[in-house]
Order: structure tokens, then sequence, then C-alpha cells
């Protein structure tokens, strides 16, 4: 028998063998401490803002991908104290690379980096990350691990198979707090495709800036809320030495990534960088910040542990549910995923028959990465349109680049799809986060996300949907008035106006793929 296929078999065994945690047990390394005073260039600012606005914090949203880009590694540059970086992905693509070489940089100036990360859908390249873990200044977590840390896919199921329960459950929080002062949180993890630099693939997503106020200091204490837990395991007892070590951490520091796709996307991106944009408009005042109160919404690290005897869900949804209730005039929603509990259809469709317009924008088809998602989607269209919900399908080719979050150039690709998690009350609130509407978000992942109540926010995400849902970018989906029960998609072509009641999809084989997954009971888990 071939090494590989011993190599095969004795992984095979030692993962079926493999029931709890890794590094259970196993007494954790040494956290750094934070022993420098924050950056007054950073700080002094925002304190300046913010004492006109006393009990307020100041927010800003960035709808362009490449805006977080560009935020997230002047934070990093100008930071002297603390990096806490939590989330769902951390790519080792180009994005990842240079924000884990800025890390590393900052470090070495003696910065404390802590980096929590899921590793869900963690994909190969992605443990470029450990070589940070090198410096003397920086500690790495990984939420929940596999036993296997290879990639291969059949091992990979193959664990997931004997562990459901456990590895079923995934941290899926999107949160950046630099020097305790400034925050980013929103949809996006870290990665090309959320920062719309890939022509292969691009999603319309968003971060808000938190400055001040108590929600900083909240975001904070649920970074360690997270980086404390039990499942939140140090690298330490993962993966061996070699990859994490100090001569790992001089490699990485002799890497440099020159950023080709960023620059591509267009934006002028080596000239802001150069220039600290757009963070420097903000610190200067030339961008303004919006001071609002608001609400954390959040689960706990442990919250289907913590709360058997009630529906673990309500943690992080309770405060979304009570503001949609709230609604007298609109709701707006954005979510790339629309897979409600029967709960949350209900709510839903009770809010659109009360004197209010309920407004949904998700994923068509067509711009759909997970055919899953797409068919347990599919069973509630009916219901919502008859509610008198007002339904869109973001595009894969938009016609017009208002709304998409990037440049021209970059929207002609296609490969287009949706990322963001918004919600707009009644024009006087909004939510941003990384929840989804689905039962995933709801019950088998940690959320995290703001309730701010801000007009001028609200108004300026209203605009946003506008944008996403105009005819040119999206599809409206309407009941056909001939036939009951059957669905239409009206948009805009080339300025032409048509009607499709076919829906649309690449080829005949995703239609096929997605009415068959629609048959399959898996609702609760998408």
């Amino acid at each position: 028998m071939p090494g590989r296929w011993i190599a095969l078999l004795l992984t095979l065994l030692t993962v079926s063998g493999c029931a709890g945690l890794p590094g259970r047990g196993q007494p954790r390394p040494p956290v750094p401490e934070a022993t420098q005073p924050p950056n007054p260039q950073l700080v002094d600012p925002l304190n300046a803002f913010g004492a006109a606005h006393p009990g307020l914090s100041g927010y800003r949203l960035f709808e362009d991908g490449i805006d977080g880009l560009l935020l997230r590694l002047e934070l990093i540059a100008r930071a002297q104290r603390s990096l806490d970086l939590q989330y769902y992905i951390l790519r080792g693509d180009e994005s990842g690379r240079l924000v884990t070489e800025a890390l590393l940089a900052a470090a070495r100036r003696g910065v404390r980096v802590r980096v929590l990360v899921d590793d869900g859908e963690s994909a190969a390249g992605d443990e470029q990350l450990w070589a940070l873990a090198g410096d003397p200044h920086v500690a790495i977590r990984v939420f929940n691990p596999w036993h296997y840390r290879g990639h291969n896919g059949f091992l990979r199921g193959l664990e997931f198979l004997g562990h459901h329960g456990r590895l079923d459950y995934r941290m899926h929080n999107k949160l950046f707090i630099a020097d305790g002062a400034a925050a980013l949180i929103g949809g996006r993890n870290i990665g090309d495709q959320y920062f719309q630099v890939d022509p292969g693939s691009q999603y319309a997503d968003d971060d808000v800036l938190v400055t001040g106020g108590a929600e900083v200091g909240e975001l904070a204490e649920t970074f360690e809320l997270f980086w404390d837990s039990e499942s939140a395991v140090p690298i330490e007892s993962l993966v061996k030495a070699s990859v994490r070590d100090a001569a790992a951490a001089a490699r990485l520091a002799a890497r440099h990534t020159e950023p080709q796709k960023a620059s591509a996307a267009g934006s002028s991106f080596g000239a802001r960088l150069a220039a600290g944009l757009p963070l420097a408009d903000v610190l200067s005042g030339k961008a303004p910040l919006s001071f609002a109160s608001a609400e954390l919404a959040r689960d706990l690290p442990d919250k289907r542990a913590a709360h058997k005897d009630e529906r673990s869900g309500s943690l992080m949804f309770a405060p979304i549910a009570h503001a949609i209730r709230g609604t007298q005039k609109q709701f707006l929603m954005v979510t790339p995923y629309l897979i409600p509990t029967q709960e949350e259809l209900a709510l839903l469709t009770e809010a659109g028959t009360r004197d209010r317009r309920v407004r949904l924008l998700t994923s068509s088809l067509e711009a759909s990465n997970d055919p899953a998602a797409q068919a347990g989607y599919g069973h509630y269209r009916v219901p919502l349109l008859k509610a008198g919900v007002q339904l869109y399908e973001l595009r894969r080719e938009p016609d017009s680049p208002r709304g998409t979050g990037q440049p021209r150039h970059m929207s002609r690709y296609g490969n287009f799809g949706l990322h963001a998690k918004l919600l707009v009350f009644d024009s006087s609130a909004l939510y941003v986060g990384s929840l989804n509407f689905d039962a995933r978000s709801r019950r088998l992942n940690t959320e995290i996300g703001l309730i701010i109540h801000s007009g001028e926010l609200a108004a300026e995400v209203q605009r946003r949907f506008e944008a996403m849902a105009q005819p040119a970018n999206a599809y409206h989906v309407t009941l056909d008035p001939e036939h009951p029960g059957q669905l239409r998609w009206s948009t805009l072509k080339g300025g032409e106006p048509i009607t499709l009641t076919r829906e649309p999809a690449h080829s005949d084989w995703e239609r096929l793929e997605v009415a068959t997954l629609a048959l399959l009971p898996l609702d609760p888990e998408l």
C-alpha cells in the first residue's frame, strides 16, 4: 500500500477517535500584555468629536469594498496599543496577506495583536496567518476547530459527519478593534471577495466605523468573552511549531505582497493608502461621523449550551424582533439568505398587513453561491408575496454601478453577489452586523450587530437599498395575476424592461439542483 494511503488510513482512524474539542485540558500559553498607551493621533480627534455628543457614539457607514480594506490597513498602521480581530473567515488571498503583513508590522513595533478566527470554512492558504504567532506580541486562537488540519474535503467531511453536533456550531462574528478606541462591525470577512477586488467574485457588503461612547467598550467586552471561551483554542494546541515559530514570523516579515488586485480594482488604491484614506478624512472631520445611541445585539460564545431550556436564537434576535414589531410605516431588509422560521415568517407577514410597507432584498438564484440556501428560500416567496411583502432579488450582472459598492469596471465582470446584512426600521434606526435572516444564524451560529438609532444613517441605508433594488440591478419578484402561486421576475436589460416567468439561473441543471434540494428537510441547517 502506498505511503499516502497508509497516512490517509491513519488520519481516518485518528479523526474518528477524536470526539472532543482539540486542546481541551491543555494549559493555555500566556497572552502578551498591552503595555503601550493608545495612539493620540487616533484617539484624540475621535475624543474631540465625541466631547460635543456626551453619552453617544460616533458612526460612519462604508459601503465600498475597497474602503473596507483601506480602513483596516490604516487602523492597523495607526494602532499603538492593541489590535483585536474576530472573524468567521480570514483568507490567505491578496487582501488577507496584506492584512497579515500589516499586523506583523504592528506587532514588531510593540502593538499587542490578538486574532480569533473560526474554523468552519478555512481553505488552503489561510494557514499563512499562523506565522504571526511567532512574534511575541501576537496571540492567535481558533474557534471550535477541526482535529484534522488539512484541506482534503473527504476527510473534513468525514469528521463533520462523525461530530456534527459540535462542528455545526460556528462563530460567524465580524469585529475589528484598534487601540480600544475605534471598531469596525458589519458583514465583511477578510478576503478579496468581500473587499470587491476579485474579478471572479464580488460581494456587496458594509462596514460601520464605531467610535467613542459606550459601544466600543461593549464590543471590546464581547471580544473578551469569545477570546476567553473554552471554544477558543490557542494555535499552539493545533499546529506544529515550525509554522508558528520565530523563524516563520521572520519569513513573514520578509514577505511583501503587491496589491495587484486592489490596484487594478480602481479607486486609486495606492494613492489612497499612502494618504491614509478614508480614515484620514474621518479624523480630520472632512468625513463627519453621525452621533447616536445604539443597542448591541450579540450572542454568547456558548449560547447553545447555556440556553438548552429556551430558544437559543432569542439571545441575538430578540432586540431585532422587537424593533421590527415596533415599526409603524416601513421595514427594509437586505440579507443574502432568507430562510425564516415560522415565527420569523409570521413576523414579516404580520408587518406587511398593518399599513406598513415591508421590502426585502435578497439573492437571486443566478447570484447565489449556495444552492441549498436558495432551495430553502424558495419555500417562502409565495407566502411573503401573498402577505403584501415586496420582494427583490439581486442580479449577478448589475447594469448600474450605483449601489454595488464598487467601481463601474468591476461591475462589468458580473459574478456579483450579496453579503450585506442591513435592516431599516421606519427611517429612524438601522441594524448592521453579521446576522443573516436564516435558521443557521438564529440557531447554529454566534452573531453580533448594532441597532443604531440614527435617522441619518437609516436614510443612507435606505438609499443603498433603493440603488441595489433598482430594475437595472435586481429582479422585482411578483405573483402572476393570471396564475396564482406562480412567480414573475421583472427587470431592465440594456435599458429595456423585461419580465421572466422562469427563474433566472445559469442553467437548467442549476434549477434542477435547487428543485431537488427543496424536497429535503434542510431548512433548520440553512
